[in-house]
């Protein structure tokens, strides 16, 4: 059965490209007659917000967008899986150490030359690792 998601980060108001994807993706599960999961993704806790929590509801009932399954899920406290450890083990993933400061300065630094901000993935510590 298919089953598809939409995951907005309760970090403020649902827009427009939320709303598409959302729809697009609404409307694939009931054409396969698959299930259409609403799951709200707290991994922002500092931004997130309970009365963006309920607007992002509303606005998805105000498009008729009904869920299957789901509501909210604290993502933030599960164990690694095993995909992802192998993906350790052959180093085509590593963990990263960065500080939110530096991550927020590479962000800004991105920005201020115009460029669209990406994660830089801390080349030395990947380096080394390599």
């Amino acid at each position: 059965m298919v089953r598809v998601r939409f995951a907005p980060s309760p970090t403020g108001n649902l827009h427009v490209g939320n709303a598409r994807v959302a729809v697009l993706n609404f409307l694939f599960a009931r054409q396969q007659h698959g299930q259409f999961i609403l799951r709200i993704e707290d991994t922002d806790i500092e931004r997130s917000e309970a009365v963006f929590e309920a607007s992002i509801m509303e606005d998805l009932s105000w498009l008729a967008l009904d869920w299957d399954e789901g509501l909210f899920a604290n993502r933030t406290d599960l164990p690694c899986t095993e995909p992802t450890l192998r993906c350790f083990s052959r180093r085509s993933a590593y963990k990263c150490f960065c500080s939110r400061e530096e991550l927020e300065k590479a962000r800004a630094d991105a920005l201020r030359r115009g460029q669209p901000p990406r994660y830089g993935g801390a080349a030395g510590i990947l380096q080394e690792m390599l």
